[in-house]
């Protein structure tokens, strides 16, 4: 027998990441850390050197892309203000999948005015509640909120500018998808704007994320915003459905928007028109 111990293999090396590649893994990790611990008006409760670790790459390669912590920073707020809305799950459109649902289940409603009203004021009334609760939830939407107000506390300069603008594109993104579900949700009832309000779907979408905001910056302060019902029959309806308060705001600023269009005649072809586009 011999005492010669098995010689180990020869060592891969790890492959060594690019600047790019460390850099956006340094931001992803930065970002996940936000969501955990939430964003507050500045960015001091992140260390740099966790960020280092949570992305576990080389620190000469770090301090190469970004010699000064600041300048770090700097690209992780205009990272977040880019995504933070688009990646959130929660976003202030209707649910047009859970609509659709909604609509087919009941789709002999829309045989009668009242019919379709009642249907469409549910169709609102779950929409908000439901968007409400996931933002509520969300600790991307509270971190995309806090960041409007870490760049306000921004001094004017070049990260200003970049941070506004890069929130201005996410707020742009972010209106126009609820816009174009309120067209949707027009479209399907026979509804169009009221004519006596010169507006746009995408003002009513500013409205209607304006006033879902407000419930969702005020619930933590006041927990009865996310638990209170209120009794069933709002805006004229028969049904027995308990409302929230953002399901009463958001649907309230909806209604005043929108109204029957007078041109569309609800005749057996459109009925069929609509029962198949349900069903489809």
């Amino acid at each position: 027998m011999t005492n010669e111990q098995p010689q180990a293999g020869p060592t891969r090396r790890r492959r060594r990441l690019t600047d790019a590649e460390t850099a956006q893994r340094m931001l992803d990790a930065a970002m996940a850390m936000v969501e955990r611990t939430g964003l507050t008006v500045s960015l001091d409760h992140l260390g740099f050197e966790d960020v280092i670790r949570e992305a576990g790459v080389a620190r000469a390669a770090v301090y190469r892309r970004w010699p000064y912590k600041d300048l770090f920073f700097s690209d992780l707020l205009k990272e977040l203000a880019r995504t933070a809305p688009a990646v959130s799950g929660a976003d202030g459109r209707i649910g047009e999948e859970a609509a659709r649902r909604l609509a087919r289940d009941r789709i002999d409603r829309f045989a009668t005015a009242q019919g379709r009203r009642d249907l469409c004021v549910e169709l609102l009334r779950q929409g908000a509640l439901r968007d409400f609760e996931a933002m509520h939830a969300s600790a991307r939407w509270r971190t995309y909120i806090a960041l409007h107000a870490t760049f306000l506390s921004l001094a004017d300069g070049d990260l200003r500018q970049e941070v506004q603008a890069a929130l201005a594109v996410a707020e742009r993104d972010l209106n126009d998808r609820i816009a174009l579900s309120y067209r949707r949700l027009a479209a399907l009832f026979g509804l169009r704007l009221r004519p006596d309000l010169p507006l746009t779907f995408e003002e009513l979408a500013t409205q209607l994320s304006a006033t879902m905001r407000g419930f969702v910056l005020t619930a933590p302060a006041r927990p009865d915003l996310a638990e209170r019902r209120l009794g069933p029959g709002a805006f004229g309806t028969e049904g027995e459905a308990e409302w929230s308060r953002p399901a009463l705001g958001v649907t309230a600023t909806a209604l005043s928007f929108l109204e029957p269009d007078p041109a569309v005649e609800w005749d057996e072809e459109r009925l069929a028109r609509v029962r198949r586009m349900l069903e489809e």
